[in-house]
């Protein structure tokens, strides 16, 4: 089960909340669904410098709350908060596209910063995956990642890599481990995140799993 179902919705509301939290009707869910992805990707290509970690979205009758989790909050709020205010605008652009005048929403637009990013699964995926574009040698890339991690905090990571790995004519799965990382045990902190790499010879496909410690007691 570990290997199978995806370690965040396995422990959502026991350990994760929600990224996106809100309750609206039947009718209206489709379009709200499509809203928060058409969000999320448009920040995810704006912020691709800022070290963009997550996005929580939060729904009231007139007020959309959007927080932005950054390892370079200086870079999404820019000088004098210019580059906050172009992301501002086109957050609003997307969500008030269909909608009427009396029905529009208000932004309230906050960026937190991530204080450890090599704790992050997202953040070392996507480095080890421009690595291996680069055609940089992927167990120096992966050892550099696990020591990283460990060496900010971490009680344990896993790195899995799957495909033509190294150029390789017949792809294959390698994994690498270090530390402990329970994952079956639905108290654990465990943050994952998984993502192709565009290689040369193909694609390369990187899992990383970072255990963090407990939430709850036993």
């Amino acid at each position: 089960m570990g290997q199978k179902v995806n370690p965040t919705s396995f422990r959502l509301k026991i350990t994760f909340p929600w990224k996106s939290r809100w309750i609206t009707s039947k009718k209206e869910y489709a379009n709200q669904v499509l809203e928060d992805y058409k969000l999320r990707q448009y920040l995810e290509e704006k912020l691709s410098h800022a070290q963009l970690v997550q996005v929580d979205i939060e729904r009231s009758l007139t007020i959309i709350k959007i927080i932005i989790y950054v390892a370079r909050p200086g870079v999404v709020i820019g000088k004098g908060g210019a580059n906050l205010e172009e992301v501002k605008k086109g957050v609003e652009r997307i969500l008030n596209v269909s909608k009427l005048k009396k029905d529009r929403v208000k932004i309230d637009l906050r960026v937190e910063e991530v204080t450890k990013p090599d704790l992050s699964a997202k953040l070392v995926v996507e480095r080890i995956a421009q690595q291996l574009t680069k055609r940089y040698p992927h167990r120096r890339a992966v050892k550099q990642a696990l020591e990283k991690v460990m060496g900010a905090g971490a009680k344990g990571v896993k790195i899995a890599l799957s495909g033509r790995i190294g150029g390789s004519e017949i792809g294959r799965t390698e994994k690498y481990f270090l530390g402990s990382v329970p994952t079956q045990t639905l108290r654990a902190i465990i943050d994952y995140y998984e993502q192709p790499a565009h290689t040369r010879s193909g694609y390369v496909g990187i899992k990383v799993w970072i255990y963090k410690g407990d939430t709850l007691s036993e």
